[in-house]
């Protein structure tokens, strides 16, 4: 049986237990910092991004196999990008 999406939210969806269960790992780690979101816009970004025609079972590869570092290293070079700037007026 072919299961299609007909949006990312939908197939994003479909992963979030494989994404839970990289987060878990990732936890037991100690790098509980890294949520679901982080894991998938890694693989969006550096994996997926020209890739077509991806099937399920291979995204849910992809997640649980992906090294540990490479997530810890693409979070903590988002967490450089943010501003750091301080906030000095009344909002």
């Amino acid at each position: 049986m072919d299961i299609e999406f007909t949006n990312l939210k939908e197939l994003y969806d479909r992963l979030k237990p494989a994404l839970d269960a990289k987060v878990a790992e990732l936890k037991r780690n100690n790098m509980g910092y890294i949520k679901r979101a982080d894991i998938w816009n890694y693989l969006k970004i550096n994996k997926w991004v020209n890739a077509s025609n991806l099937l399920l079972y291979e995204m849910v590869d992809d997640i649980i196999h992906t090294d540990n570092t490479l997530i810890d290293l693409y979070v903590k070079g988002e967490i450089k990008k943010q501003d750091k700037t301080p906030i000095l007026e009344d909002r």
